[in-house]
């Protein structure tokens, strides 16, 4: 059986009766249902399959589901949604969840723009309460994200959708080459490929409480990779309605894992702001003293692109133009001083009172090794003069080169 949004009411495993969709992710849609043996509403969540995956991406899928429902239901908390039961029909698998009467942070973000930071600070409580019972159960959640974050009616907040999670010796089950989790709320960590633990949910829910206060995400650039990059490689925008949220933002989103605020921390900032008591500075503790310092990398790749191009060549053209102007200025000058020693020399022999004799008309051998004399005098000068202009310019490109990898591996 396959679920159909437009169906009036479907009946799963015979007992629960699918009525509506509440809501769509990236695993599955989720149905609001009833329980008919027990009869109470729930909602049920519906794993989707791509059409182009294979018979092992399948398998494997409905492996991460089994494995969701074992996680969550070792969880009871009242910040984490409850997991009542699983099914299988048509080769799928469905969750039977705990049914909140809420709606996800995502939306009411979507629907009111940024929250004043009293309810958001109330939201991180909650959302910090239920990852540290799952913390506490060897439960890593790696899809913190306002769409995973329900909002009840009264305010409280919960965490949802552990279908991603990591549990303490449960194999890890992932697609080959798929990135597991949300760009603009994944740890930097993650990127460089490290395993998850517990603060890699700390970073998602500072980037998640970033978004519900200031009404973007703090990492967001419209394309994957390039997020990716900015979560790595960049600050967030410093949040201009946090209020006294402001440090608890800044912690929980501290690079350096060994340096981001802890959930203890976490937890008395937050009980700290919605108590109106005044906090103490919080700053990343120090690097270990035992670490030994940085060394510049000298040997990696550094990417040049079309702009550092476009620079060296308009460098190298300005050499070049230079080096030609200086020769031409210099053969300009030694032909001027031969013009001026052959007046001198004629006015030397005008001055010594001897009629300077008239040169005897040339013969034509002495004709042919005069030409001959000066296009030998014309090749050497546009032979030499060209030569010496290359190899300066030459030795320019190299030196700019050079300057330029200083540059990109910030040698000193």
């Amino acid at each position: 059986m396959t679920a159909d949004p437009a169906s009036a009411e479907r009946l799963l495993a015979g007992r629960y009766a699918l009525r509506e969709v509440v809501g769509r992710g990236g695993m599955g849609v989720v149905w609001m249902a009833t329980d008919l043996r027990l009869e109470r509403p729930v909602a049920v969540k519906e794993i989707t399959f791509a059409l182009h995956l294979s018979e092992e991406e399948r398998r494997v899928l409905r492996e991460r589901t089994m494995r969701e429902a074992r996680t969550a239901a070792r969880l009871d908390h009242p910040s984490v949604t409850t997991v009542y039961d699983v099914v299988e029909e048509d080769g799928r698998p469905w969750l039977v969840l705990e049914l909140v009467q809420s709606c996800s942070l995502q939306q009411v973000v979507d629907g009111q723009g940024p929250l004043p930071w009293p309810v958001v600070a109330r939201i991180g409580r909650d959302v910090l309460a239920g990852l540290s019972a799952a913390h506490a159960a060897g439960i890593v959640h790696r899809d913190v994200k306002p769409a995973n974050v329900l909002v009840a009616d009264d305010g409280r907040a919960c965490l949802t959708d552990f279908g991603i999670a990591t549990a303490t010796g449960d194999p890890a089950i992932t697609t080959t080459g798929a990135i597991i989790g949300s760009p603009a709320y994944m740890a930097p960590e993650r990127a460089h490929g490290e395993p998850p633990g517990p603060a890699v949910d700390l970073w998602s829910l500072g980037a998640t409480l970033y978004t519900a206060v200031e009404g973007r995400q703090a990492f967001g650039r419209g394309e994957p990779v390039a997020t990716l990059m900015a979560v790595v490689s960049e600050e967030p925008p410093p949040p201009t309605r946090a209020g006294p949220l402001e440090p608890v933002l800044r912690g929980l989103l501290e690079k350096d894992p060994a340096r981001r605020m802890t959930a203890q921390q976490a937890r008395d900032a937050l009980e700290a702001v919605l108590d109106g008591s005044p906090q103490a500075p919080w700053s990343p503790p120090p690097p270990a003293p035992d670490q030994p310092p940085r060394v510049p990398e000298v040997d990696r790749v550094e990417r040049i692109d079309a702009e550092d191009l476009r620079r060296l060549a308009a460098v190298s053209a300005t050499v070049i133009h230079a080096v030609a102007r200086d020769a031409r200025d210099q053969a300009r000058h030694l032909a001027e001083r031969r013009r001026e020693r052959r007046a001198l020399e004629r006015q030397r022999q005008t001055a010594g009172g001897a009629p300077v004799p008239a040169p005897a008309p040339p013969s034509r051998r002495s004709d042919r090794a005069a030409a001959r004399s000066r296009k030998h005098r014309f090749k050497r000068r546009w032979v030499v003069v060209p030569v010496l202009v290359v190899v300066l310019a030459l030795l320019a490109v190299a030196v700019g080169l050079v300057v330029l990898a200083g540059e990109l591996l910030g040698w000193s």
